[in-house]
C-alpha cells in the first residue's frame, strides 16, 4: 500500500475500529500508533483526533515533515465527516442526531403576550423528548428562573397551561426553582434537561453545525493562520523577554535581600510576585512559543516551572494539550473536573468519568454539600490551589509511566525529577527550615507566597468556567468550538504583564503557538474573522469577567439545591411532590 494510494472509508474505519490511531491531515491518512505512546504531549492528545480531520489541530502544533514519516495513504477525495474517536465513544444519546419525537412525546409549548410557559411533563421523558428551542430560550441563568422574551420561533400551541400545584411544603423549594409547567421530574430527567438547555442556546446563537458552513469557517480560519505566519507573528520578540527576565531578576532581588533583612514576610510577597510572573513564560515554552524548537523550549519551561517553581511542566503539558484539544468538555477536560470542590455544569450530577484521570467523579453526599458553597469557596480555594498543584506534579514525575523512555526525549522525565527535587532542597530546606527562625514564620511564610500567586489561578479558570460545556458533536469545527468556550479578558495594554497573556485565551487558544506579546495584535485579526463568520467573540473585562464565572457557580449550586430538595422528598414519599 503505498502512501499516495486512495483509502476507502470502510477500510480506514475498519482500522480505527481495529485499534489504529488513525487520523486525517489534509488529503492524507495518518497512522500514528508508533508516535501514540512517545509524543511529549501525552498519547491523549492524539487519542482525542482518532478517525478525525485534525488538520486545525496538527498545523497549530507541529511542523509539516514531522507528519510525513506516517502517512499510509489519501483519504477519499471529498470532505471528510469526522468519527467519535473511540475515547469518546458513550452510551449516551448525541441529542443533535437523535429522530424527531411523535406528536405524543412532543412537550406542550405555549405563548401569550411575548411570554413563554414551561413544559408539562406528565411522564418520564428520554433525553431527546425533554424540550422544544422556544421553551429553551425562557429559561434565565442563576437563580432568575422567570419567563423572558420568547425567541422568534412559533409556539405549537396557544393553551396556556397552568403551573403546578404545591401538595406538600417539603417540595415547594425545588417547584420554586423548577421550570414552570415541569411535573413529575425525576432528579436524573432534570439534570438531562440542564444539560441540553446549554447545547440549544449554543445552537441558536452560534453557526450552524451544517458541512458546509463548518469547512467555510475552518477554511477561513486556515487563511487566517497562513496572514498571521506571513505578518511574522509566529516569530518570538525576544527584546520583551529581555523585559521580562529584567522584572523576575528585579523582584526575586527584593525577596533575597528581605530574606537578608529579616523581613520575612516581605521576602514571601515578593516570591509570590516572582512565581506569579515567571509561570508566564512557562506557559509560553510549555506551547513552543519562544524558540519554537523543542529541545530548547522544554529546557526552558523545566528550569522556570520545576527549578524555579516545584511544578512538573511534563503533567502541566500532558494535561494542557488535551484542554486545548477538548476544550470544556466535562468528560474530558481536566481543567473544569473538580468535584467535589467545584461544578461548572449539570453533566457532574451524574459521576461522570474522567477520560484524563481515568476514575468516576462520584457525585456524592461532599458535592451535595460543597458545591453550593462554591460561589463563597472560589477565592479561597484559588488562594491554596499551588498546593494540589504541587501533588498533581509529583504524581506525574513519580508515578504516571513515562511514554518516553525509548524516543529521544527519554530525558525529560530524570531532569524533571533531578530540577524538582532542587527546588524542594533550596525552598523547603535550605529557606524554610536553615534560614527562618521558627515555625509560625515558616508557616505564614508559606501561606504569604502561594496566596500572593492567586491571580494565576483565577486567571487560568476565568476565561473558561462562565462559557459553555456543551458538547455540540464531531461536525462543530475546531475554530468555532474554542471561540464557544473560550472568553478574553479586555485590560489596557500597560497592564499585559501583570495577566501575562492569559487575558487573550481565545486568540491563544485558536493559536496557541503565537508568543503572547504578538497576541494583542493579532486580537484584532480574530475579532474580524468572528465578524466575517458570524461567530460570538467574548470578551469582558476583569470585574465583569469575575461576575461572570461567579454567575456561574451560583446557577449550578441552585440546581443542585433542585436536585437535593426532589431527593430528599421523594426518598420520604416515594413522588416528587408536584402535581
Amino acid at each position: 500500500m503505498g502512501r499516495d494510494t486512495v483509502l476507502s472509508r470502510p477500510a480506514i474505519e475498519a482500522m480505527v475500529a481495529n485499534g489504529d490511531a488513525v487520523v486525517i491531515f489534509q488529503d492524507y491518512v495518518l497512522r500514528l500508533n508508533s508516535w501514540l505512546h512517545a509524543h511529549p504531549g501525552g498519547d491523549l492528545a492524539i487519542r482525542h483526533m482518532i478517525g478525525r480531520d485534525a488538520t486545525s489541530e496538527i498545523t497549530l502544533a507541529h511542523t509539516l515533515q514531522t507528519m510525513k514519516a506516517f502517512r499510509i495513504g489519501r483519504k477519499p477525495t471529498g470532505p471528510w465527516a469526522n468519527m467519535t474517536p473511540p475515547i469518546r465513544a458513550t452510551p449516551s444519546t448525541d441529542l443533535s442526531a437523535s429522530s424527531a419525537p411523535s406528536a405524543d412525546a412532543i412537550p406542550i409549548l405555549a405563548e401569550k403576550h411575548g411570554l413563554c410557559q414551561g413544559v408539562d411533563v406528565d411522564s418520564a421523558p428520554d433525553a431527546a423528548a425533554l424540550s422544544e428551542k422556544s421553551a429553551d430560550d425562557c429559561l434565565q441563568t442563576g437563580s432568575q428562573l422567570k419567563p423572558k422574551t420568547c425567541s422568534r420561533r412559533p409556539s405549537p400551541s396557544g393553551a396556556l397551561l397552568p403551573p403546578p400545584k404545591i401538595v406538600d411544603e417539603k417540595a415547594l423549594e425545588a417547584a420554586r426553582l423548577l421550570p414552570r409547567g415541569r411535573k413529575h421530574m425525576s432528579p436524573e430527567q432534570y439534570t438531562e434537561w440542564a444539560i441540553k438547555q446549554q447545547k440549544d442556546t449554543d445552537m441558536d446563537e452560534y453557526p450552524s453545525l451544517e458541512h458546509d458552513v463548518q469547512l467555510a469557517i475552518t477554511a477561513k480560519y486556515m487563511k487566517l493562520h497562513e496572514e498571521i505566519d506571513a505578518r511574522g507573528f509566529y516569530e518570538c520578540p525576544y527584546l520583551e523577554y529581555g523585559k521580562e527576565m529584567a522584572r523576575y531578576l528585579t523582584l526575586f532581588a527584593f525577596s533575597m535581600y528581605s530574606l537578608y533583612k529579616g523581613w520575612y514576610l516581605v521576602s514571601a510577597f515578593f516570591l509570590g510576585l516572582f512565581w506569579h510572573q515567571i509561570m508566564f513564560t512557562a506557559h509560553d515554552a510549555g506551547h513552543r512559543a519562544i524558540t519554537q524548537i523543542f529541545e530548547v523550549d522544554t529546557l526552558i519551561g523545566m528550569f522556570i516551572a520545576d527549578f524555579c517553581c516545584g511544578l512538573s511542566i511534563g503533567w502541566w503539558k500532558s494535561s494542557h494539550n488535551v484542554h486545548h484539544l477538548i476544550t470544556n468538555q466535562p468528560e474530558h477536560d481536566p481543567d473544569i473536573q473538580n468535584v467535589p470542590l467545584f461544578a461548572t455544569c449539570p453533566s457532574f450530577f451524574k459521576s461522570l468519568r474522567s477520560t484524563y484521570y481515568d476514575f468516576t467523579f462520584v457525585w456524592d453526599r461532599a458535592a451535595e454539600i460543597l458545591v453550593p458553597w462554591q460561589k463563597y469557596t472560589y477565592y479561597p480555594v484559588m488562594g491554596i490551589a499551588r498546593f494540589n498543584l504541587y501533588l498533581l506534579s509529583w504524581i506525574h514525575v513519580l508515578f504516571k509511566s513515562s511514554q518516553l523512555g525509548g524516543s529521544k526525549a527519554w530525558w525529560i522525565r530524570p531532569t524533571e525529577i533531578a530540577f524538582m527535587a532542587c527546588y524542594w532542597f533550596l525552598f523547603g530546606y535550605m529557606l524554610l527550615l536553615r534560614t527562618l527562625p521558627d515555625w509560625r514564620t515558616r508557616v505564614l511564610y508559606v501561606l504569604v507566597s502561594h496566596i500572593i500567586t492567586m491571580p494565576l489561578h483565577v486567571q487560568i479558570t476565568l476565561s473558561h468556567w462562565g462559557m459553555s460545556t456543551a458538547d455540540l458533536g464531531e461536525d462543530e469545527s475546531f475554530p468555532q468550538r474554542q471561540l464557544r468556550t473560550t472568553m478574553d479578558v479586555d485590560c489596557p495594554a500597560w497592564l499585559d504583564f501583570i495577566h501575562g497573556g492569559l487575558q487573550f485565551q481565545v486568540v491563544h487558544h485558536l493559536f496557541p503557538r503565537v508568543p503572547r506579546h504578538n497576541l494583542r495584535k493579532v486580537q484584532a485579526m480574530v475579532r474580524q474573522f468572528c465578524e466575517e463568520t458570524s461567530i460570538p467573540y467574548s470578551i469582558l473585562g476583569f470585574t465583569d469577567g469575575n461576575r461572570k464565572v461567579l454567575g456561574r457557580l451560583e446557577e449550578i449550586s441552585e440546581q443542585v439545591r433542585i436536585l437535593v430538595s426532589c431527593q430528599t422528598y421523594m426518598a420520604e414519599t416515594g413522588e416528587s411532590g408536584l402535581h
